[in-house]
């Protein structure tokens, strides 16, 4: 496995700024990429192509939903459109107009939403979207991509480019550090075995891979070893090595930054109720929403950094 996973010094790195270099490198090479944006374009970090490629940027302004008509209307025309701006407005103020124009067309339209999950801190409840992964893969024909780092953002970008059809991908606010080194290299078909084991079997993706990774350490020192498998590609899922997995430990946990209702914890749990069913317990935020406070602090509070969730699945192991 192709893990930066030593004991050197993390360095922690924004992949809202590799989404927008990433956005920059694929517009030199194909002329038919545009973004839009809705008056976040500091935030969402579009202002590096809006600054490169100035004729093919479109600042909407606050108008979530003319943003998202805006773009099905360029894809008619054989544009590769880049929505961007926070999921809890992409989500949840355009859902309508995701649904109808750009899904029910299977428009080519990728919306890349930042800022969210419980991290986006002090913003708060109005602003942290803990239910957008389960908005978006309700949706038919809509692929949904959380992924967990730089080189696995840059990744999910240049495959959003290239597959043909609405795609949603889930960009942090907070920066992290590097999981993957670059010759790590991930497909819509496969989830990624981290680390195996035999007790249990973990199922996570986006910011909590790392927290995860870190709470395996704990769970190991106490004599339990912990299957961990990344799932980037919560729709279209890979059944395959989910049921493969727990056919070995005949247990399964998910851990998620998202509401559990929904998300890709429910998403595990359907695959399994099909096809193998076995105890699920899902990790994230309840049914209740979020509040202000620094992104560390709600992770603990939340139960989602690597102390708490060590504790929560040693508990759950007794």
């Amino acid at each position: 496995m192709n893990l930066n996973r030593g004991n050197m010094e993390r360095e922690y790195k924004s992949v809202r700024s590799v989404y927008g270099k990433t956005l920059v490198e694929l517009g030199k090479t194909n002329k038919n990429i545009v973004v839009l944006d809705a008056d976040l374009s500091c935030s969402t970090q579009t202002q590096l192509f809006a600054k490169e490629f100035p004729e093919r940027f479109f600042n909407v302004g606050i108008a979530e939903q003319d943003l998202m008509t805006t773009a099905a209307g360029l894809a008619c025309t054989g544009k590769i459109p880049f929505v961007s701006t926070f999921a809890m407005f992409a989500t949840g103020r355009a859902w309508e107009q995701i649904r109808n124009t750009i899904c029910y067309s299977n428009l080519n339209v990728k919306i890349a939403a930042t800022h969210g999950g419980i991290t986006v801190g002090e913003d708060g409840a109005s602003h942290q979207a803990l239910e957008d992964i389960s908005l978006m893969r309700s949706i038919p024909n809509m692929t949904v991509i959380v992924p967990a780092d730089a080189n696995e953002t840059k990744q999910a970008i240049e495959y959003a480019a290239s597959h043909y059809g609405p795609v949603y991908i889930r960009i942090a606010r907070t920066n992290l550090p590097d999981i993957f080194d670059t010759s790590y290299k991930f497909t819509h078909t496969e989830a990624t075995v981290m680390q195996e084991g035999k007790d249990i079997s973990i199922f996570t993706n986006g910011e909590t891979l790392v927290e995860t990774l870190d709470c395996v350490k704990i769970l190991s020192e106490r004599g339990i070893s912990a299957e961990v498998i990344n799932v980037p590609f919560v729709k279209p899922i890979d059944s395959e090595t989910i049921i493969k997995s727990v056919k070995k430990t005949n247990r399964a946990i998910t851990i998620e930054n998202h509401s559990i209702i929904g998300g890709l914890g429910s998403a595990i749990c359907e695959v399994l109720s099909e096809n193998y069913p076995v105890k699920v317990t899902r990790i994230g935020t309840n049914d209740e929403f979020g509040q202000s406070g620094n992104a560390k602090e709600l992770l603990a509070y939340y139960g989602l950094n690597s102390e708490k969730l060590a504790e929560k699945i040693t508990g759950l192991l007794k």
